[in-house]
């Protein structure tokens, strides 16, 4: 074999990889979309208008956290834990978040010197 022929087959070998990793990546890029639009709907259900506002607002100040209230929001609504209305009125949610926030607090400790 030349070494034009082994160059070719290299390249069409580096080439089918890129083609494969491509693929792989729109399939996770499908996958995360389509995550993204069932938690939204799932938080339409939990939460009203305004406290997804709120929510949001949370978001722009501290993504982790607003990720973080999200789970636990879902995972209170599909275990039963959130009884009452749903929607969430904004009260509710305020209150709510109250506690997430003082849990989180308590986590936290400083050293002085």
């Amino acid at each position: 074999m030349s070494n034009d022929e082994e160059l070719e087959i290299i390249r069409r070998r580096k080439l089918e990889e890129l083609r494969q990793q491509a693929a792989q990546q729109q399939i996770g890029e499908a996958q995360q979309q389509e995550f993204e639009e069932k938690k939204y709907l799932i938080m339409r259900k939990i939460l009203s208008v305004e406290g997804r506002q709120r929510l949001e607002n949370i978001r722009i100040v501290k993504p982790q956290f607003a990720e973080q209230i999200e789970i636990q929001l879902i995972q209170l609504f599909q275990s039963g834990k959130l009884k009452g209305a749903t929607p969430l009125p904004d009260k509710a949610f305020k209150k709510l978040l109250e506690q997430l926030t003082t849990f989180e607090r308590k986590k936290e400790f400083k050293i002085k010197k």
